[in-house]
């Protein structure tokens, strides 16, 4: 069968994608509690063992997908992601939890990067913003179909939807298995040289690149950040709407179809928003780019507080989405921001890798912190966390605006040299 055209399988991929995983997660926490009784502790965990899979796997996949192709990687992250959903929605317990929670951390790293360097290489780093901007509002579409039917499926039995959500997953990877083409890439494979030693220099050659780019390392440094606040928000907005604000009882309305509703909102507003930008934001240079996520930020800050302090639903729910809503506008931004600051398409992956490592270190480090301070002093006190800290990250954007979004070491060393 002939393939088809990059930039529709990257819009019809991120669509479908993003329905599956809607499916798969927007009732995950309520089987786990409801159905296996799962402790804040166990809870806890689940989250652990798939970002301990995902921190040890990151950097070796992102190697994998430079040397053997970021088509066969983002296939087989697809695939294996579904596969731990089918596990998780069959389980009978905690352990079987577990086990494919850090399966699915392990499969997430083939397509960590993969896909981004994929569609990068395929349209060309000049033309990725606009494939991104509308990867974006495809994954969001399908996000806000997914949640209905998520819902809805969860009505009947709340297995359903997490075992729905991983089987067409599964099917989403055949399918690009049939028509994703990929043309743009060039293995960074040596010739004679063992593949052992071939992914080794890849991983070194992708680390050098970032050490050699003052922009990357910011980049680098703002993604740790991001990972921190991220972790605590993404960690507590439920249990802030449950214990600290409360849920209204209108219409005798079950927990899920709240849930549903909130997470609902907020994607519908993200789509109505981002449709006049999406072009706009395609287009957009270095330093403007930077300054764009200086004020997306800074307006999730304004919404993380606002959140953390709401002492009213309807506040609540506007801070909530106000905070969802800049973070789903910045994503396609700063993914073509990094893309167009790798020069050598052989280690984009690696590099896309390693900029996730940090993040994810971000959450690492920052998420049991954030943690601990709500235990010890409160829910809001540790949202209140996690907006100061995104404070550090305006200041690497104001860096970069300085800098028109490069950095001057570097282009003094191209002088030099």
């Amino acid at each position: 069968m002939q393939r088809l055209e990059a930039h529709r399988v990257w819009l019809w991929e991120q669509g479908v994608q993003s329905f599956s995983f809607a499916l798969g997660w927007t009732v995950a926490a309520v089987f786990f509690v409801r159905e296996l009784g799962m402790s804040p502790l166990e809870l806890v965990l689940t989250g652990t063992a798939l970002e301990l899979a995902f921190f040890l796997f990151e950097i070796p996949t992102g190697v994998v997908a430079d040397t053997y192709g970021r088509r066969l990687s983002t296939i087989l992250g697809i695939g294996g992601l579904g596969l731990g959903f089918v596990v998780t929605g069959l389980a009978s317990g905690v352990a079987p939890v577990l086990a494919a929670a850090a399966f699915m951390g392990f499969a997430w790293t083939f397509k960590s990067g993969a896909e981004e360097a994929w569609i990068t290489d395929e349209v060309g780093p000049q033309n990725v913003g606009r494939s991104f901007q509308l990867g974006a509002q495809a994954g969001r579409l399908g996000s806000l179909f997914g949640i209905g039917a998520a819902v809805a499926l969860a009505l009947i039995d709340l297995r359903v939807p997490i075992v729905a959500g991983g089987v067409l997953l599964v099917v989403l990877a055949a399918a690009l298995a049939v028509v994703m083409p990929e043309t743009g890439f060039r293995s960074a494979r040596r010739e004679n040289v063992s593949a052992l030693a071939s992914m080794t220099g890849t991983a070194r050659q992708g680390g050098g690149l970032i050490r050699r780019r003052p922009i990357l390392l910011l980049i680098v440094g703002i993604g740790f950040f991001l990972g921190v606040s991220d972790e605590g928000f993404d960690r507590l907005w439920e249990a802030q709407f449950l214990v600290e604000v409360g849920v209204p009882g209108f219409a005798g309305l079950d927990q899920v179809v709240w849930f549903g509703v909130l997470a609902a909102g907020a994607t519908l507003l993200s789509i109505v928003v981002a449709q006049p930008l999406a072009r706009r934001f395609g287009a957009l240079g270095p330093a403007r780019m930077a300054r764009a996520l200086l004020v997306f930020d800074a307006l999730r800050i304004v919404g993380l507080v606002g959140f953390a302090v709401a002492g009213s639903f309807a506040l609540a729910l506007a801070a909530f989405w106000a905070a969802r809503l800049a973070r789903s506008l910045a994503g396609p931004v700063h993914a073509t921001w990094l893309n167009a600051n790798i020069e050598d398409s052989r280690v984009r992956a690696t590099v896309l890798s390693m900029t996730n490592v940090f993040e994810s270190a971000g959450e690492w480090g920052g998420g049991p912190a954030l943690g601990g301070i709500g235990n010890v002093f409160g829910i809001r006190a540790a949202l209140a966390g996690s907006a100061v800290a995104l404070l550090p990250v305006l200041g690497l954007y104001g860096r970069a605006i300085r800098h028109h979004g490069r950095e001057p070491e570097l282009v003094a060393t191209r002088q030099v040299v």
